[in-house]
């Protein structure tokens, strides 16, 4: 079997795709522990969920719709890659030409390919392991992980400080995802927050990025507790490490879901559309809710096309959400 000692990693994607990139990076570790690994990624926030991984050697980003848009700057990324003398490249987004352009820049090296399952629902994680089965490599470990960095550990040990969080009952709420039918409503979030603190005096944080303000400012008018709002205030890192310090997330499938995972919460996951079979959360002790009364249930689509919009999620009960929560601590806590 080859040894390899430069391998790049082709995966432009949204952080929930990167994050389940890691246990392909962890297995190449295992085999191959003197390669250089090289991630070749789609945006700049992507990018820093590899900037303190200590087996990431560098991250290149790939600026499709801006800096590499043009044959110049596609040239540029070309010949960079061409300097790397990659013997492994994996292209996990086989079907974009661009990307092939930039695989051709690594030749003469092997090359492997992603191919998704088609003929049975398998979780991401695992259909992405199954790429390296050419290499002699097979895994049932599933596990995320994220590397925070110090600095982001210290400011969220700060910010639990100096809102008076620390050693107490934490749990935080994602109200945003990418696509609208990943999304809980906000109602139904603040209504969450005012029974997790009014009756099981558990503190509520909401968090998330800068486009998910909207959605945390409806929470916030809606509800009647005191919640700490983080949107949009936080870097990865900075939200890495203050979800180590939750007990608990609460969240529909996107990106801070899995991203809990990777540093050890629990997470309560809301899904609809979604099929919590193929991206639902992999961490031990998660609990994925999910309406059985929606017979659409799930369409795995982006557009909601039932006469009742967004029934799926709207149909997920503050009261099961709740219980799921609580029965979190109660287990964890005992009699």
């Amino acid at each position: 079997m080859p040894i390899y000692h430069s391998i790049l990693i082709i995966k432009p994607g949204a952080i929930g795709d990167l994050l389940q990139m890691e246990p392909v990076i962890r297995e190449l570790t295992r085999q191959y522990p003197h390669a250089r690994i090289t991630m070749l990624v789609g945006s700049r926030v992507t990018a820093e969920l590899f900037r303190h991984h200590p087996h990431v050697a560098e991250t290149i980003l790939f600026d499709r719709k801006g800096e590499h848009r043009s044959v110049a700057g596609l040239s540029r990324l070309w010949r960079r890659i061409r300097g790397g003398g990659y013997d492994l490249v994996l292209n996990f987004q086989r079907s974009n030409v661009k990307n092939w352009i930039l695989v051709s820049a690594a030749f003469p090296c092997r090359v492997l390919i992603y191919h998704k399952s088609r003929k049975t629902v398998i979780h991401a994680v695992a259909d992405h392991l199954k790429t390296l089965a050419p290499l002699g490599i097979s895994s049932d470990d599933l596990g995320l992980e994220f590397f925070t960095s110090p600095q982001a550990e210290l400011s969220a040990e700060r910010l639990f400080r100096e809102n008076d969080l620390t050693h107490k009952k934490v749990v935080a709420l994602n109200p945003g995802a990418s696509h609208p039918v990943n999304r809980w409503d906000p109602r139904q979030f603040a209504q969450l927050a005012d029974r997790l603190a009014e009756e099981s005096g558990i503190n509520v944080m909401v968090i998330g990025g800068k486009e998910d303000l909207p959605l945390a400012e409806k929470i916030a008018a809606f509800s009647r507790s005191r919640l700490l709002l983080l949107t949009g205030k936080t870097t990865l890192s900075e939200l890495g490490s203050i979800l180590k310090r939750c007990d608990l997330l609460v969240s529909g499938d996107t990106g801070p879901m899995h991203l809990a995972s990777a540093v050890g919460t629990r997470v309560v996951a809301l899904f609809g559309a979604a099929d919590p079979v193929r991206t639902g959360p992999v961490g031990e002790g998660d609990r994925v809710i999910q309406s059985a009364t929606v017979a659409c249930v799930p369409c795995r689509s982006r557009n909601c096309a039932n006469p009742r919009y967004l029934e799926c999620m709207e149909k997920i009960a503050v009261d099961e959400v709740y219980e799921a929560v609580t029965g979190f601590f109660e287990k964890r806590d005992g009699p």
